[in-house]
């Protein structure tokens, strides 16, 4: 059976064509997140890696590798990198964001405590500086350094944002390039830069990294508003956080002095009542800002797929290029 018939998703038919390579990540994720004298440290981690995630930003690395014709071992180092730096960040931002709920499950911090999440945290942040330094390679430590840098600082902006009615789109691009998609670009990058690419593909990989990151953090913030229990999250957990996300922002511009008094209310004064979730609601549809969000999503998913031109013709190639639709399909 083809992997096209094997599997309908195009996160699972990369996933399938990248079956051994994700077998050795899996592997080495469980070797490194092991701990002789911390028993609490596998514990916390497994319960998130192990909570059904797609594994997608390792998935970046393995198929960039790929498609730039690498056929050394150190890709699988770096998507385990990869995927230990997203799993720091989830547990420390349960803990910033009080959140109880992740992927469906109860949060690490909720099952056990705050300090146990972010020392966790900081251990797979170790972990993965580790596997970096075992390639060999420097640019490779520079462009995930960077990017772990730049992920904590845009949960700082994205902090110093929340609950500021005067947040600008501007403010909110920097907050998602640097909370979501620094990682997503960070993957991508390194999988072409172990390659020994040519610069025109490690600058495509990149670009493809960083709108798709974007194009993934916009839907995300949608479904926030739109979606259901079944994403893994409660539908209005950024309107209660007083999370300042672009339809909000949108709405905040067009709206009169009335509308303004509300946001301000709800989210700078955290003062909320039963109904004012719907009226939330009703604005942005009055405004039309969910609309004008999704196309923003899918401008970003089709630069997505136009940087996937300077890299070589092939069958993963394809399955990247499908994984930017499928990142805004879920919208419909």
């Amino acid at each position: 059976m083809s992997l096209d018939h094997a599997a309908t998703k195009p996160h699972e038919r990369l996933a399938a064509a990248l079956t051994d390579d994700m077998a050795a990540v899996n592997a080495m994720i469980a070797a490194r997140m092991a701990s002789e004298h911390a028993p609490r440290i596998p514990e916390v981690t497994a319960h998130l890696v192990n909570a059904g995630g797609k594994r997608l930003r390792p998935m970046l690395t393995l198929a960039a590798a790929r498609l730039c014709g690498y056929d050394g071992p150190y890709h699988i180092h770096l998507a385990a990198t990869v995927e230990f730096i997203h799993t720091a960040t989830l547990l420390h931002d349960d803990v910033v964001d009080e959140s109880d709920k992740r992927r469906g499950r109860p949060t690490a911090n909720l099952l056990w405590d705050n300090t146990s999440s972010v020392l966790v945290g900081d251990y797979l942040f170790a972990r993965s500086f580790q596997l970096m330094v075992e390639t060999g390679n420097l640019r490779v430590l520079d462009i995930l350094a960077n990017a772990a840098a730049t992920i904590a600082e845009g949960e700082v902006l994205q902090m110093t944002a929340a609950r500021n009615t005067r947040t600008t789109e501007d403010t909110y691009l920097k907050v998602v390039r640097g909370k979501t998609a620094a990682l997503f670009s960070a993957a991508t990058q390194v999988g072409g830069v172990i390659a020994a690419a040519p610069e025109d593909q490690v600058a495509a990989l990149f670009a493809y990294g960083d709108a798709l990151g974007i194009a993934f953090q916009i839907v995300d913030d949608l479904l926030d508003w739109q979606g259901d229990a079944g994403i893994g999250k409660n539908t209005g957990d950024d309107f209660r956080e007083g999370k300042m996300t672009l339809p909000v922002i949108r709405a905040i511009a067009a709206g009169d002095e009335g509308e303004r008094a509300f946001w301000v209310r709800t989210l700078e004064k955290r003062s909320q009542e039963a109904a004012d979730l719907d009226h939330a609601r009703d604005l942005l549809a009055r405004h039309g800002t969910l609309d004008s969000t999704r196309a923003d999503a899918l401008m970003w998913a089709a630069q997505a797929k136009a940087s996937l031109d300077a890299l070589p013709d092939a069958p993963i190639r394809t399955m990247l290029a499908d994984l930017a639709d499928y990142v805004v399909a879920r919208l419909v």
